[in-house]
């Protein structure tokens, strides 16, 4: 089996909770790769040496947030258009305003509905179905 022809979108999960990083990892893996950075650093060097379908953002993280990780990313030229989901616990008005100015394409408040995070992605990526 060719990995070439069969390979899924690419999804990744950027959360400092390795709880949250699981989590999108049951939900998301069937239909799709899934990886994982607790840090925005590792999530840069992950963007630039992998196609990535979708970034899935947690807005507080020690260090570079969510937020400004976001900002980087829309910064890019190569990335203006790749989708990112902010998944984050707050849920203000102001908040959801940050993340649309930081460039963020969707904005899930957590806890999050498993459907609602496969409806969110599959809107922006198709899951391969394997022949």
């Amino acid at each position: 089996m060719s990995s070439t022809l069969n390979k899924q979108p690419t999804i990744l999960a950027v959360d400092d909770s390795t709880v949250m990083q699981g989590l999108i990892k049951r939900i998301l893996g069937n239909d799709y790769e899934v990886l994982v950075a607790d840090n925005a650093v590792d999530a840069l060097s992950m963007i630039y040496h992998q196609q990535i379908a979708v970034l899935l953002l947690d807005v507080s993280m020690p260090g570079v947030d969510g937020l400004e990780l976001c900002r980087t990313v829309r910064s890019l030229p190569q990335f203006q258009e790749l989708p990112i989901v902010m998944l984050t616990a707050r849920d203000g008005t102001f908040d959801k305003v940050q993340g649309r100015l930081a460039g963020a394409t969707e904005y899930l408040t957590k806890p999050f509905d498993a459907n609602t995070l496969r409806s969110i992605v599959s809107n922006y990526v198709k899951p391969s179905k394997s022949c």
